[in-house]
């Protein structure tokens, strides 16, 4: 059985009134190759006429955004040309590659009328192979992912990539790197199998757990050593988890602002195809 390294609790880091916890990088921990980077805005509830999510036009190049609509929704717009608004269950998973700019704000129809809203953003690293591919985009409501049913029904996974119990996940990415949300209820128990050289990524998002026997609330980060492929969760509460895992790439990182890159001199260069209008013309 794989050994827990770690727990990590996520920070409160607030984006003017939207509640945010940054749950990666941590005090102690820059990344878990390949996991870069993890926000979980809110849980909270917008009142009607409200501005919603603040997260207008903004470049990446060199890694993948991957968000999870818990509550409420997400516009997404970009210079490659792609657009949706994406309900709760939902998720989207943007290729960035060699360059664009997006935004990600609230629909009309939320500003308008308000409501729940919780979201996980995971930024995902691309190896230096495809660092430059070209943007892609992929937004898909909660029927659209499969969902695996286990233990009897007290365990529901949503295989987003990668194979789970069998199941493949909706999206077939660049790397081989395999995401689920978890949805537990009480007594739920779940045994998953994964090589000891992949790094997992384990977020309580909802609730208690137990993982590995050991306790687990939500907004803590799991780090685990190398050690094992077994893993076992046993929900105390309703919970929801995020878990991922990947073979770490092993390569250089080298992060600034929205850019992450292998060196240096590859993010200078993102600024400057950023300046010189290389990453599209936002016509928002």
């Amino acid at each position: 059985m794989r050994t827990i390294k770690q727990q990590h609790r996520a920070v409160s880091a607030p984006i003017d009134d939207l509640v945010t916890y940054r749950a990666l990088p941590t005090r102690s921990v820059e990344h878990l190759d390949p996991f870069l980077f993890l926000n979980h805005h809110g849980p909270q509830t917008y009142k009607p006429n409200n501005r919603g999510l603040p997260f207008g036009p903004h470049p990446h190049r060199g890694f993948e955004t991957v968000t999870f609509i818990l509550e409420g929704d997400i516009m997404h717009e970009d210079t490659g040309g792609h657009q949706s608004v994406i309900h709760a269950g939902g998720i989207q998973w943007m290729t960035a590659g060699r360059g664009l700019i997006h935004a990600e704000v609230s629909s009309p129809e939320f500003k308008r009328t308000g409501g729940p809203l919780e979201i996980l953003q995971l930024w995902v690293n691309l190896p230096a192979k495809h660092k430059m591919t070209e943007p892609r985009y992929v937004g898909l409501q909660e029927p659209e992912i499969p969902r695996v049913s286990l233990d009897e029904g007290r365990v529901s996974l949503q295989a987003i990539s990668g194979e789970w119990a069998g199941t493949a996940g909706a999206v077939q990415p660049l790397a081989d790197v395999a995401l689920a949300t978890v949805y537990f209820k009480a007594g739920g128990q779940l045994a998953l199998t994964i090589p000891a050289d992949h790094t997992i990524f384990c977020y309580v998002v909802r609730g208690q757990l137990r993982v590995q026997d050991q306790p687990a609330e939500a907004l803590s980060l799991i780090e685990f050593n190398h050690d094992g492929d077994d893993l076992r969760f046993e929900a105390q509460s309703d919970a929801v988890l995020l878990l991922g895992h990947a073979r770490p790439f092993n390569e250089p990182i080298v992060a600034y602002g929205p850019f992450v890159m292998n060196t240096n001199a590859e993010i200078q260069q993102a600024y400057q195809d950023y300046q010189a209008g290389k990453f599209g013309q936002w016509r928002g």
